[in-house]
């Protein structure tokens, strides 16, 4: 089976994208399970990063579920179920601060008395 996380790394390494990380969410989302965020110079940049994406993934046989920004190319979003990639102007990523807020853990719903704050 293709690997579509590699396949997406290396898609974008090859438009020279910057900043990509890889992660992990599995724990935080029921959704996905790998999250890749990249940057791209300009919107020309980001659309052509995502397109390398989806390029290169159809190559391996994967096709999206959706893509989504491709107009503005100020932030695309290439979902592949368990793998979501985000390209994003370097503006866009600052301000959202995507792995800030997926490295968050979760709020559970016990109190720190292990009582349910939900319970009436």
């Amino acid at each position: 089976m293709t690997d579509i996380k590699q396949t997406a790394v290396s898609a974008l390494e090859d438009l020279k994208g910057k900043d990509i990380v890889s992660l992990d969410v599995s724990e935080l989302s029921d959704v996905m399970d790998t999250l890749v965020i990249c940057t791209g110079t300009s919107s020309r940049q980001v659309k052509s990063l995502a397109d390398n994406v989806v390029e290169e993934g159809k190559k391996a046989g994967l096709r999206p579920i959706g893509v989504e920004g491709m107009e503005q190319g100020e932030w695309v979003l290439v979902d592949y179920g368990d793998l979501v990639v985000h390209v994003m102007q370097a503006d866009v990523r600052s301000f959202y601060d995507l792995e800030k807020l997926w490295s968050m853990t979760p709020n559970t719903r016990e109190g720190a008395d292990g009582s349910d704050p939900h319970e009436v």
